[in-house]
């Protein structure tokens, strides 16, 4: 069973739903998006969507769609580690959103169904197809093939089919959905407690009666559990407002991976976009908006080939340049950030943001890493 078209895109999260549906805006029919499951489909995921990813969610014409699901964020509640808090307010409605990946992503994939892409569910990617040196499709494990012009690889930070295995950096994180919890309207909260710093706890409202909260940290020696600190954070920060609190399901837990250096995406017929390119935020663990752009910019540069018939080196070689552009500046701050954290400036930060610019200041910096 081998089915042929002119890209074809392995995971249908942000990444891999906003290529295709990017591709259709740009005219390019012949593209077959996969996934190991159907859709919709629940994802571990904060689900916090950046000012970035709604301007990208514009671009794509889904915002419309995705606008009455989200939750609007538009202040924080920043923690810092030495237990100092404080409100934060940008001043600007809709700093950010929280919408659920089973609504996001399903709603993105529906965009871009209606441009032309077909949608292949449970189809899990077992291996490329490769012959003389170039990708020209990718085999599932239950033997069906897709072969195609280009290859795209958008199955998250552990996919298989990544070809160059670069070196990378963990994060964990396991979270939580309640609902009950007392919580300012309008807020999120970012909780940088000292048992997990550099990383931070959050709690993001899903809905008016419904929040998840969870935690990022790191463990370079794989020693620490991550109930044991799951439920260590939570006994500090929330014991009080989750006492009549409803839990709504099982904690999850999963590794999110990254990298300060931004490179080796590309080969012939092949590209790799979003978390299997570890294009995620090394401070926040964000990946949504760059899966998304990421994605956008992969398929202007194939547009370029098949449309308008630009060189496929120079075209790929493009993509490299311009991820980079978007996210290199941005990790590496996200480096020192991660060095701030342990560092008096946040608590700085709580002290000077009685003033309006500050606090202004302060709470778009947060919103926009």
């Amino acid at each position: 069973m081998t089915t042929k078209t002119d890209v074809v895109i392995v995971g249908a999260g942000p990444a891999g739903t906003a290529m295709a549906a990017h591709l259709g805006q740009l005219g390019i029919k012949d593209v077959v998006l996969t996934d190991k499951h159907d859709f919709p489909r629940d994802k571990t995921c904060g689900s916090g969507v950046s000012p970035k990813g709604i301007a990208v969610l514009k671009e794509l014409g889904v915002w419309a769609e995705v606008e009455p699901h989200a939750y609007r964020i538009e202040g924080l509640r920043l923690v810092t580690p030495n237990g100092q808090e404080r409100y934060l307010s940008g001043g600007v409605k809709a700093e950010a959103v929280v919408c659920q990946r089973r609504i996001l992503d399903h709603l993105i994939l529906k965009r871009a169904q209606a441009a032309g892409v077909t949608f292949l569910p449970h189809f899990q990617g077992d291996a490329l197809i490769e012959e003389r040196g170039r990708v020209v499709g990718v085999k599932a494990k239950d033997g069906r093939e897709v072969r195609a012009r280009f290859t795209i690889i958008a199955g998250g930070t552990h996919c298989r089919l990544v070809r160059e295995k670069r070196p990378r950096k963990l994060i964990q994180a396991i979270m939580g959905w309640w609902e009950g919890v007392p919580f300012r309207s309008g807020y999120l909260e970012m909780v940088f407690d000292k048992d997990i710093a550099p990383y931070y706890g959050w709690l993001f409202p899903e809905s008016a009666e419904r929040v998840n909260i969870g935690i990022t940290y790191e463990d370079l020696d794989n020693e620490r559990n991550a109930r044991d600190v799951f439920k260590r954070f939570l006994e500090r920060q929330y014991a009080s407002r989750l006492t009549n609190a409803k839990q709504i399901g099982a904690w999850k837990g999963h590794p999110i991976a990254y990298s300060y250096r931004i490179g080796h995406l590309t080969s012939p017929g092949y590209m790799v976009i979003g978390e299997s390119g570890l294009l995620t935020h090394p401070a926040t663990a964000e990946g949504i908006y760059q899966g998304m752009k990421s994605g956008m910019i992969g398929a202007e540069c194939l547009r370029d080939v098949l449309s308008r018939g630009a060189d496929e080196a120079k075209a790929l070689a493009t993509y490299e340049k311009r991820v980079r552009a978007a996210f290199q500046a941005s990790f590496l701050g996200g480096g020192v950030f991660r060095a701030l954290v342990k560092s008096p400036v946040l608590d700085w930060i709580v002290k000077t943001s009685e003033r309006p610019r500050v606090q202004s200041a302060a709470a778009r910096v947060m919103a926009s890493m």
